[in-house]
C-alpha cells in the first residue's frame, strides 16, 4: 500500500520553502502541492520594486511549475482550488469534487488584500496587487496611465509609491494616518520618510478618509470625508492584509486573527499544520519574510519526524524605499520604554529602550541602516 503524501496548500514563499528545506531531510516521501494559481516560484516582496530593479512580470518569474515539481520531487497542481478539507477522512476536496487523501497537511494560505468599505460606481476598478498575475494586470494598466493614487500609507504603499514615483509616474497616498509607516516608526521618522518620498514627486493626504470612488469619464475620482476630491488614472488600495482562514475555520481549524498554531506550527489537529501570513504562531501573526524563513524550516524538520520548535531571533525589516534606506526592528506590541532620537541632516536614528536602557527596537533611515548589524546584535529575541 502506497504511503499518503504529504499536501501543501499554497505555493508561496511558506509553501515553496517548507518543500525546499523539508527535501534537504527527507528525499522519498511524496508531496503535492495545490496551487489556486499557475504554481511557478517568484519572490512576492519583489512585486513593490520591479520597476526600480528594470523586472517585468516574466522576468519575475524564477522557476515554472515543471521546473519546480521536478526539482522538489513534488506533483504540482496548479489552477487548482481546495474546496474543503475534513480532517477526519484526512483528505481534501477539491472544486471539481475530486479527493486527495493526505499523511500531513500544510496550510500556507497566505493573506488578502483588506478591502475598505468604499462607496460609488468605481470601486470595482480598485486594483490590488497580492500575487504575480495582479501584477501582470496592473503593469498592463499603468503602459497607458500617468496618474497613480495608492490608499495606504504603509510598507505596501511606501515602497509601491517610490517605484511608481521614481518610474516617472505622477503619485499621491492617501492614509488615515497622519504620516508614513504610521505603525512602524516614531514620529521623527515618519517626517524623514515623507520628506525624502516627497522630494521625489510622491503627493501625501493624510488624516484623510475615502469615502467614495466614482467613474469621471476614463477617470476614477476619490471622495473624501472632508469633502475634498481628487481625480486619477489608477487606484490601488495597500491597507494591509488579513489571514486567509475561512477555508481552515470551515474545517474545525481553531482561528482567531489566523490560523491558530502552537511552535510546531500545529493547529487544533496533530496532523495539519500552518505557517506563514495565514497562520497566528503562539498569538503571533508576522507578515514579513524572515519569520517565513524561520517556520518552514521547523516545519521540515518537524515533518521530517524530527519534532522541531520554531524560533524567531531578532528580525529587522528591510523596507525597499531607495529614496530613503529603512530598517526597522519594531519593539513587540504592549512594550514599554521610549524612543531616543538622533536626527541629522541624512539620517534618523531611533532606539527604543526599556527604563532599564535595554534595546528592545529600533527605526534607521538614511545613512543610519549603516547601524543595522552592530544594533540587531543588541535586540532580544522575538521568541526563543
Amino acid at each position: 500500500m502506497s504511503q499518503n503524501p504529504i499536501v501543501i496548500i499554497g505555493s508561496g514563499l511558506a509553501g515553496y520553502t517548507v518543500i525546499r528545506e523539508f527535501r534537504k531531510l527527507e528525499n522519498e516521501i511524496p508531496v503535492i502541492i495545490i496551487s489556486t494559481d499557475h504554481g511557478g516560484f517568484y519572490s512576492k516582496p519583489m512585486l513593490s520594486n520591479a520597476l526600480a530593479k528594470g523586472k517585468t512580470p516574466d522576468t519575475l518569474l524564477n522557476s515554472n511549475a515543471e521546473h519546480v515539481a521536478e526539482q522538489m520531487k513534488a506533483v504540482m497542481r496548479p489552477y487548482s482550488t481546495v474546496r474543503a478539507i475534513n480532517p477526519v477522512n484526512k483528505n481534501i476536496v477539491l472544486q471539481d469534487g475530486e479527493e486527495i487523501n493526505y499523511d500531513q497537511l500544510v496550510l500556507a494560505l497566505g493573506a488578502n488584500q483588506i478591502r475598505l468599505p468604499l462607496e460609488g460606481d468605481g470601486v470595482e476598478e480598485i486594483l490590488s496587487v497580492n500575487n504575480l498575475d495582479d501584477y501582470r494586470s496592473f503593469r498592463d494598466t499603468l503602459t497607458t496611465k500617468k496618474e497613480i493614487s495608492i490608499l495606504g500609507a504603509g510598507l505596501i504603499g511606501c515602497e509601491f509609491a517610490n517605484d511608481l514615483a521614481m518610474a516617472g509616474y505622477n503619485v499621491h497616498v492617501i492614509d488615515i494616518s497622519i504620516q508614513p509607516l504610521g505603525k512602524l516608526l516614531p514620529p521623527a521618522g515618519g517626517t524623514f520618510l515623507q520628506r525624502k518620498l516627497e522630494a521625489i514627486g510622491v503627493i501625501f493626504h493624510f488624516d484623510t478618509i475615502t469615502k467614495r470612488v466614482e467613474k469621471i469619464g476614463k477617470k476614477l475620482q476619490l471622495t473624501f470625508a472632508n469633502g475634498k476630491t481628487l481625480q486619477t488614472d489608477i487606484l490601488l488600495t495597500a491597507v494591509g492584509l488579513i489571514p486567509n482562514t475561512s477555508l481552515a475555520e470551515e474545517a474545525g481549524i481553531k482561528v482567531n486573527r489566523g490560523i491558530v498554531v502552537t511552535r510546531s506550527l500545529q493547529t487544533n489537529y496533530s496532523d495539519i499544520y500552518a505557517l506563514g501570513d495565514c497562520a497566528e504562531v503562539d498569538g503571533r501573526v508576522l507578515p514579513f519574510v524572515m519569520p517565513i524563513m524561520h517556520a518552514a524550516r521547523a516545519l521540515a524538520a518537524t515533518l521530517a519526524k524530527k519534532p522541531t520548535l520554531v524560533r524567531y531571533p531578532a528580525m529587522p525589516v528591510i523596507v525597499k524605499t531607495p529614496a530613503c534606506p529603512t530598517v526597522i526592528s519594531p519593539p513587540s506590541p504592549g512594550t514599554k520604554g521610549e524612543w531616543q532620537i538622533k536626527e541629522t541632516p541624512d539620517s534618523v536614528r531611533a532606539l527604543f529602550n526599556d527604563a532599564e536602557n535595554n534595546l528592545l527596537g529600533y527605526a534607521l533611515l538614511g545613512t543610519a541602516i549603516n547601524e543595522k548589524i552592530s544594533l540587531t546584535k543588541n535586540l532580544p529575541s522575538v521568541m526563543e
